[in-house]
C-alpha cells in the first residue's frame, strides 16, 4: 500500500502536508504529529488524512506528495505521534512567544524600521525563529535579521504578511458577536471587491463592510451566488414597463418576498408581486422581460453569427450619412 498522505496544520493558517507510512496504525484527524521540516522537526496537529488531504494538496510542487513538480524533493515524513512530554514543551514554547514578540519589538524600534510586528513563532525544536509583520513599504530588515540571530542564537525568518492574514493569525470577534471565520472554518482566503456589496444592495459605508482587518468582510462571498441567482427572475432596476396602469418605472425589487415597487409620474408608486405583475403585463399583451432574459438577448444580438448581429452591423455600417465601401 501507498503511503498515507496526512495534512498537518501548525500555529496560525500555516499547514504543510507529509507522508507517514505505517500501514498497520494509520493516523487520524486531531492527532498531534512530529514532523520532518526543512531544519529540524516541528510539531502540528492531523486535519486532514487519506484521499482527502490528497485532493486538498492538489498536486503541489513543494513536496513529493505532489505530481506536478518537475524535480519531486524528498518527501517530508510525520516522525512519530506526538508524547506527553512532547505537548508539554509545545505548550512552554508558545507560551513564551509573546515575551520574544516584544523582545523583537525592541530591536525592530532600535533599527527605527517602518514594520509591525504582529506574531512570532517557535519551531517546535527551536532551530528556527519565525517573525511575522506588516508594513506598508518595502523593507530592509537584513541588519535586523543579523542582530535578532546573535540574540536569540538560532535560524530567524522574517515573513511579509497582509492584514487580512494577520488578522487569521490573532484571531478576533466579528461584528456577527463570533470569532472570525478566516480563524476558525475559513482557511482559504479568497479575494472580496466591493461589486459583492453592489450587488446586495448593501450600505457601502466602510464602517459597514469592512472587517476587524479593515479589508471588506469575508463574509459578503457567502451569498453572493444566491443574490446574483435571484435578481434574474426580476425585472430590472431603473427599466420603465408599460403594465395596466400604462409606463411605470421600476424603483425597487424585494428578492425575498417576490415583490416589485413601481412608480407611475401620475398615479404613484404601488408595490405589487412578481407574479401578479408578470400576469398583468400578459393580459395587455407585454412581454415580461427579466434581467436574465435581457442579457441572454444581448449576447444573442451581439453574436455575429446570429441575423440580429448582423442586421446591427449593417444599421452601424450604414448609418451617419457616409457611403458604404465597394
Amino acid at each position: 500500500m501507498m503511503p498515507q498522505t496526512i495534512e498537518v496544520r501548525f500555529k496560525g493558517t500555516r499547514k504543510a502536508y507529509f507522508l507517514w507510512d505505517h500501514e498497520d496504525d494509520p493516523l487520524r484527524i486531531q492527532d498531534d504529529v512530529i514532523v520532518e521540516v526543512e531544519r529540524g522537526r516541528d510539531l502540528g496537529r492531523v486535519t486532514a488524512t487519506g484521499d482527502t488531504a490528497a485532493r486538498k494538496c492538489g498536486g503541489c510542487s513543494g513536496c513529493s506528495v505532489g505530481e506536478a513538480a518537475e524535480e519531486p524533493a524528498l518527501p517530508k515524513l510525520v516522525v512519530r505521534r506526538a508524547t506527553a512530554e512532547d505537548l508539554k514543551l509545545h505548550r512552554e514554547i508558545r507560551g513564551s512567544e509573546e515575551e520574544v514578540r516584544q523582545k523583537v519589538i525592541q530591536r525592530v524600534r532600535a533599527h527605527e524600521l517602518l514594520m509591525k510586528v504582529s506574531d512570532t513563532e517557535w519551531q517546535w525544536d527551536r532551530n528556527k525563529l519565525t517573525i511575522y509583520f506588516t508594513a506598508d513599504k518595502r523593507v530592509d530588515f537584513r541588519a535586523l535579521v543579523r542582530d535578532l540571530a546573535s540574540f536569540f542564537r538560532t535560524r530567524i525568518e522574517l515573513r511579509q504578511i497582509g492584514v487580512r492574514d494577520e488578522a487569521a493569525r490573532l484571531s478576533g470577534v466579528g461584528r456577527c458577536g463570533r470569532e472570525y471565520c478566516c480563524s476558525t472554518w475559513l482557511k482559504e482566503l479568497s479575494p472580496v471587491n466591493l461589486g459583492l456589496a453592489k450587488d446586495q444592495h448593501l450600505s457601502l459605508n466602510p464602517s459597514q463592510i469592512s472587517g476587524g482587518c479593515g479589508r471588506l468582510l469575508c463574509c459578503l462571498k457567502y451569498e453572493h451566488d444566491f443574490y446574483v441567482t435571484a435578481r434574474k427572475r426580476f425585472p430590472k432596476e431603473g427599466k420603465t414597463l408599460r403594465t395596466a396602469r400604462g409606463p411605470e418605472k421600476v424603483i425597487a425589487v424585494d428578492i425575498f418576498r417576490e415583490r416589485v415597487f413601481l412608480r407611475h409620474e401620475e398615479q404613484g408608486s404601488r408595490i405589487i408581486p412578481l407574479v401578479q405583475l408578470k400576469t398583468e403585463m400578459e393580459q395587455i399583451g407585454e412581454v415580461f422581460i427579466t434581467a436574465e432574459s435581457r442579457t441572454r438577448e444581448g449576447v444573442r444580438a451581439a453574436d455575429p453569427s446570429t441575423g440580429e448581429g448582423r442586421r446591427r452591423r449593417h444599421r452601424r455600417g450604414t448609418s451617419g450619412g457616409s457611403e458604404p465601401q465597394s
